[in-house]
This record gives structure tokens, C-alpha cells and sequence, in this order.
């Protein structure tokens, strides 16, 4: 495998350029600035075409996205998502083990209802937006529905990179896609094709992650989801090893989820030590310069900004159904019954506010009340937060409500 790593430009002064760009800071509470900056010294930002890019899960901090996060959730302190996900389609070439849209099923949302959703979501002030599936790709008007989003919104894309061409990658960057993820899960191509239930699939990662590479601006990063086995026999340096050679700009990592009835158990679930493991990656290999690595366990850690499933992130799939995240299976009502704003609204009442990721914690509940449907229906949905004990909110909400 060549090493098409190159240099990875990081910003001197980073914290200066955003207050120059957001005066607006000034204006937000001091211990809550302070939680910010000892949370973006643990990367080191990236200048990607016109954009500074801590990590992929936040906008740009000299985008105006950024600019209506500091304002909106910081200062005026609104109380609505700030991230939402959409499945584009169910469809998908790839047949993955761990894939959390497996078991949903439905009529799915034509262009004018996702165009709707987008609309709904803005103005409901979510200012980042995320692609996913099924494979997002193989929805033909998704230029179209990346364009109507970015007018207000960070978009990024999570892909398997299959059915990508030249052209629609320039012509989603143009549209204003600000970040990609193309899913690799192992640096072996037979475990990567063995996860991802089809040959070819290692080859079609890494064919895209290069045709990614060389769209100009574009911020490039791999998803990849790493076993239990995989945390706990100490390979996953290794594996950042391997995408560093690849010339990525990120590593979005995340651990398999117990989404689906096939991981209904502790035998695939990870532990805190495990979480704490990849913790401890993520900041030692962020000390140096190169490709970042954003840890989905880093972000929702109780030590950082916990999980947010259902308050601060929203998720609606191919077939109109409201979740509190794409790994979480229930829903909360389907656009085409009720507004998606009163669903948000009912589901933000609702959900638990907790130190750690609600999934982990409570996929045994689900367990118990799913009698093979997945999502979970409304009725059922209710009845298991009524019934879900919230832990300790983490340490950025017990400031923020202080």
C-alpha cells in the first residue's frame, strides 16, 4: 500500500481567528469559554480550502454555522438541536453486520419531503446536518438536497464510497459539502469485506477516499467502527497507522453499537475502561501534528459534552421516522403524521439528559420491549424512557445549567 500521506496545514492562533470572527464570544459566560478552550486544545485545527476545522462534528469555527452555535446555544441558550442526520435511502450495495438502518423498513421520503425535512430542520435551528443511509449516493438529487442545506448549515457526508465518480464529488463540494467520511473498518481488505458483507468493498473505500482527496477544500476523513476485540487486543493504533497513510485529514472513530437485535449482547458491547482506552488515542495522537482522530466516546464522554441523543442531535431516516440518534432504535412520530417540529419538541421533553451514551446503556431495555420490531414504536418508545434512568449529566451541561 502506498503512503500517500501529505502535510496536514494547522492554524497558528486558532482561538484569536475565531474571536476575530465572533466577537460575539465575549458575551459568553467565563467558565463555560474557558470548558471550550481546554476542550479545543485537545486538537490541533486544520485550514482545509477557505475552512478552519477542529473536527468533523462541529462547522467550521470561521463558518457562519459556528457563528449561530456560539450565539444560539451559547449565549441565548435555545433549547433545539444542534445536529441532525437524514437517511437519503435504505438502499445501499454493502450489507454490514453492525449497520444500525438494517431493520427499518417503510415507504421512503421522495426528494420533496427530504427537501421539507432540511427546511424544517433550519428553521427549527439545527446548523449541522449529516448524510447517511443506506448509501447517501444513491440518492440522485442529493447535490440538490446538500445545496438547499449548506445555504445555512455545516453538511457532511458518510459514505461507503460506492457509486462515487469524479463528478459528483466536485459537484458536491460546489453544492457546499464541507466534510466526507468514507467508511473503513480494518486495514486488511478480507476483515474490511467480511464486515461489510461484500467483496470489493475495501477497494471501493479506498478508490473514493482518492477521488475525495483530490477535490480541492474539501475536508477528507475515514468512519470507521472498531470491534471490542479489535479496542481490547491494542490494535487500533495500528489501524490510525494505516489510514495516516492514506493522507486523510481525520479518523472518526466510533465502537459497534448494539443498534440492531445481532448485538443485543455484552459480548459485543464495550465497557467504560474500553471507552477510556480510545480516550487516551485520541488526545495522545492529537499531541502531534498529522491527521486528526475524533472519537465519538471522546465527544459524548461525561468528562466532555455527554451523550446529546434526542435534545441536541435528531435523526430521521429514509422513511420519515424520528429518533434521538441514528444509533438509537426507536422513533417518535413520522414526519408525514405530525410536524417534525412538535415531534422534536415531544421527544426533547422526554429524553434523558446522561453523562454516557444512552444505547450502551440501555440497549437491554430494548431488548425487552422490541418483540421483533425495530424501530421501536411511539407507545413502546414512551414507555421506555419513562422507564430509562438518566445518569450525571456531563461536565459541559453542569456548567451550562449552573
Amino acid at each position: 500500500m502506498p503512503d500517500n500521506r501529505r502535510p496536514v496545514h494547522t492554524v497558528r492562533w486558532p482561538l484569536l481567528r475565531v474571536l476575530w470572527r465572533n466577537p460575539h464570544l465575549l458575551r459568553v459566560r467565563p467558565a463555560l469559554s474557558l470548558f471550550f478552550m481546554k476542550y479545543m486544545r485537545k486538537f490541533r485545527p486544520q485550514k482545509v480550502g477557505p475552512n478552519i476545522i477542529l473536527h468533523s462534528h462541529l462547522p467550521p469555527l470561521n463558518s457562519r454555522a459556528y457563528s449561530r452555535l456560539i450565539r444560539e446555544q451559547l449565549i441565548e441558550r435555545q433549547d433545539h438541536p444542534s445536529h441532525a442526520q437524514i437517511g437519503l435511502t435504505n438502499n445501499c450495495p454493502q450489507r454490514c453486520v453492525y449497520c444500525y438502518n438494517r431493520d427499518r423498513k417503510g415507504a421512503p421520503m421522495d426528494t420533496e419531503e427530504i427537501l421539507g425535512v432540511v427546511r424544517d430542520l433550519k428553521a427549527m435551528g439545527v446548523f449541522w446536518m449529516g448524510w447517511t443511509g443506506g448509501e447517501p449516493l444513491l440518492n440522485r438529487d442529493i447535490v440538490r438536497i446538500t445545496e438547499e442545506a449548506a445555504q445555512a448549515c455545516a453538511v457532511k457526508l458518510f459514505t461507503t464510497g460506492s457509486t462515487l465518480t469524479r463528478g459528483l464529488a466536485h459537484d458536491l463540494r460546489s453544492a457546499g459539502l464541507f466534510s466526507v467520511s468514507v467508511s473503513l473498518d480494518h486495514w486488511r481488505e478480507d476483515v474490511h469485506d467480511a464486515n461489510r458483507g461484500v467483496p470489493g468493498a475495501f477497494a471501493a473505500a479506498l478508490r473514493a477516499i482518492e477521488i475525495f482527496r483530490r477535490v480541492d477544500g474539501l475536508h477528507v476523513g475515514v468512519s470507521a467502527v472498531l470491534s471490542k476485540d479489535m479496542i481490547r487486543q491494542g490494535q487500533t493504533e495500528e489501524f490510525l497507522a494505516f489510514l495516516e497513510g492514506l493522507g486523510i485529514h481525520e479518523a472518526w472513530l466510533s465502537e459497534v453499537k448494539p443498534s440492531v437485535q445481532a448485538l443485543w449482547n455484552d459480548g459485543h458491547v464495550i465497557g467504560e475502561e474500553d471507552r477510556l482506552r480510545l480516550v487516551r488515542i485520541q488526545d495522545r495522537t492529537n499531541r502531534r501534528k498529522g491527521m486528526a482522530v475524533n472519537y465519538l466516546g471522546h465527544f459524548e464522554g461525561r468528562e466532555h459534552f455527554g451523550c446529546n441523543a434526542g435534545r441536541k442531535m435528531v435523526y430521521i431516516d429514509a422513511f420519515g421516522e424520528v429518533s434521538p440518534c441514528v444509533f438509537t432504535p426507536m422513533t417518535m412520530g413520522n414526519v408525514r403524521e405530525r410536524p417534525l417540529n412538535e415531534i422534536v419538541r415531544d421527544m426533547t421533553v422526554r429524553f434523558p439528559s446522561d453523562g454516557s451514551c444512552f444505547i450502551n446503556k440501555n440497549y437491554q431495555m430494548f431488548q425487552a420491549r422490541s418483540r421483533g420490531a425495530i424501530p421501536l414504536p411511539r407507545d413502546a418508545s414512551i414507555d421506555l424512557l419513562e422507564n430509562a434512568k438518566a445518569g450525571a449529566p456531563a461536565d459541559f451541561f453542569k456548567l451550562y445549567n449552573s
